[in-house]
């Protein structure tokens, strides 16, 4: 039988790999004090369409139940878990998560994350926190050729508050800014009237790299306290980050995200070797006004199927073969204890294809 479209069946070593990661990350955050939580794979569509939310409908896997009701696959973990949260309202304010979320895009239709919440907890605090949790489980891994780059809604938001877009308008811009399609941004703004903001939106676009950048917007936008304010927020961040190892740290200030409901920081890992992007995340204090509650909130999700395309997942074992025969196979079961740190096979015929560093013969044998 087929498969549906982005559907896939995975085997051996890429099984591994996921699993290693997932281990690894569980220890991580074992050990940081985090709580493990998990959320129904099946939710109603609302918990990711409505307005706070704004995921597109089109690209969820959905059906109808038997009142009528639209059901999906889990969408996005944050979301669900800002939802089971609310629900049952308890006092930890720091969560893990491992599993699958599911929508349409280039890479088919599920993908392993594993990720972290924290909730009514000091801004600042959360976020160093986040980043230092994400730093710890690649340092576990084993991977260290990296790249953080960090951003602020709070700019996006600032700049085009006087255009009072409607909510259409704001997503085409949104969406506009994250693809960085200057001409398209450059377009929305000015058929406002508000060519000075077009402008400053567009040269956001390239206002990325390191401690220049930060400097130069310091200096462009001083005596306007709220840019000025980020823009000192994200110097420490990454001052910080720097001062615990991490080579490369940028900010990219005319970044944003296509889901409104992050409201402050943001952050994303980036792989040197192919530029896949390993982790993201933020502050998304705003996701929880849909419940009428004033927390702050912060995390970030893992990217599991791209982590495990570049880890080596096994230790190198030893491989022994025990030749067998039916009289002599409970003898040959009860030697694996012998080595415990090997793979065995037990055949009831020499092997032809296969190498193994050590063979045991007790085909010859009749009795344990």
């Amino acid at each position: 039988m087929f498969l549906p479209e982005g559907s896939q069946d995975q085997i051996g070593e890429k099984l591994d790999a996921q699993a290693k990661v997932n281990e690894i990350f569980r220890k991580v955050v074992k050990r940081r004090n985090y709580l493990a939580i998990e959320t129904p794979v099946v939710e109603y569509a609302q918990t990711f369409t409505n307005p706070t939310v704004g995921m597109e409908a089109n690209k969820l896997l959905k059906w109808f139940d038997s009142d009528g009701e639209i059901e999906v696959l889990r969408a996005d973990w944050t979301i669900a878990i800002a939802r089971a949260l609310m629900t049952k309202n308890p006092k930890k304010t720091k969560w893990f998560y491992q599993g699958s979320v599911f929508h349409k895009d280039e890479n088919g239709i599920e993908s392993q994350q594993a990720g972290i919440e924290i909730i009514r907890t000091d801004v600042l605090l959360g976020e160093m926190e986040t980043l230092f949790t994400a730093i710890d489980v690649l340092n576990e891994l084993k991977i260290n050729d990296y790249l953080i780059e960090l951003g602020h809604t709070g700019i996006f938001d600032y700049l085009i508050k006087p255009l009072s877009l409607s909510q259409s308008e704001e997503e085409k811009l949104r969406i506009a800014m994250d693809d960085k399609q200057e001409d398209v941004v450059f377009s929305i703004v000015s058929e406002r009237g508000n060519k000075a903001i077009a402008y400053e939106l567009v040269d956001l676009i390239q206002a990325y790299g390191g401690d220049d950048i930060l400097e130069k917007y310091r200096q462009k936008w001083n005596g306007t306290d709220d840019l000025v304010e980020i823009i000192n927020h994200l110097d420490q961040l990454m001052t910080s980050l720097k001062e615990l190892g991490v080579e490369d740290v940028i900010v990219d200030l005319g970044s944003v995200r296509k889901l409104r409901y992050y409201s402050g920081t943001m952050f994303s890992g980036y792989l040197k070797q192919n530029g896949d992007i390993c982790f993201s995340g933020g502050r998304y204090d705003r996701l929880y006004n849909q419940f009428d509650r004033n927390i702050s909130a912060v995390g970030l999700a893992f990217y599991v199927d791209v982590l495990s395309k570049i880890i080596n997942p096994n230790v190198q074992q030893e491989q022994i073969c025990i030749v067998a025969s039916p009289q002599t196979h409970v003898k040959a079961e009860r030697m694996r204890a012998k080595f415990p740190n090997a793979q065995i096979d037990i055949l009831y015929n020499y092997p032809t294809d296969e190498q193994y560093d050590k063979i045991i013969n007790l085909i010859d044998e009749v009795s344990l």
